[in-house]
């Protein structure tokens, strides 16, 4: 009884088989990378939005109060077209984003110090202002101190002592004659009684003299 053995495959179809066996996967792979490039679209949108947002932050003064991170936004825009460039959308996104949080960092450092400076500026000027009002009145004050000038054709200046010539001196002025002195009315006022001749002749003349009013009478 014959036995039918299976015939042998040809060495050629045996190496076609296993080239096609390995090329399989790191062909899948390839089609794979190149359907996921496909399906995402250029970040256009993404790339408007960081450039935007970059020159606000420049508009802000961000290259004077906050230098670094505006250097890492434009960076990060830059790298961002690179990758555009090469067709490397998702890459292109993520980097887009970052450089728009950045910028956006930036502007919001350049407002806080553009306010700062405002601030610093007017406490300056209430300084200068303090400074100019307390002068004023320090002015003023010594004004107020000076001694108020004298009338015109008030006087002059104080006469020194000494420039006076000395005053002459007082001479006693001489008694008024009898003449001179009017006689009281008759009957009225006093009359001198003439002294009488005392027999003691020692005692003052004042004593024998005296004053008798008119009339005669003792």
């Amino acid at each position: 009884m014959a036995h039918n053995s299976p015939s042998p495959i040809p060495r050629s179809a045996r190496s076609r088989e296993l080239a096609r066996r390995l090329l399989a996967p790191g062909l899948l792979a390839g089609l794979l990378a190149v359907a996921g490039c496909a399906s995402v679209p250029p970040p256009n949108e993404a790339m408007n939005l960081a450039q935007s947002q970059l020159q606000a932050a420049r508009d802000a003064g961000a290259a004077d109060y906050d230098p670094v991170d505006l250097g890492f936004a434009q960076d990060k825009l830059q790298q961002a077209q690179g990758a555009m460039a090469a067709r490397k959308y998702a890459l292109a996104a993520d980097l887009a984003a970052e450089s728009r949080a950045d910028a956006e960092l930036a502007r919001v450092k350049a407002n806080l110090g553009a306010a700062r400076a405002k601030i610093q500026s007017k406490m300056s000027a209430n300084a200068e202002l303090r400074a100019q009002g307390a002068q004023a009145a320090a002015a003023a004050a010594a004004e107020f101190a000076k001694p108020l000038p004298l009338p015109a054709g008030a006087g002059s200046a104080p006469v020194p002592a000494g420039s006076l010539p000395p005053a002459a001196p007082l001479e006693d002025m001489p008694a008024p004659s009898a003449s001179v002195l009017s006689a009281p009315p008759s009957g009225q006022g006093f009359q001198t009684v003439p002294a009488q001749p005392s027999s003691t002749g020692g005692q003052d003349s004042n004593a024998t003299q005296g004053f008798q009013p008119a009339g005669g009478q003792p």
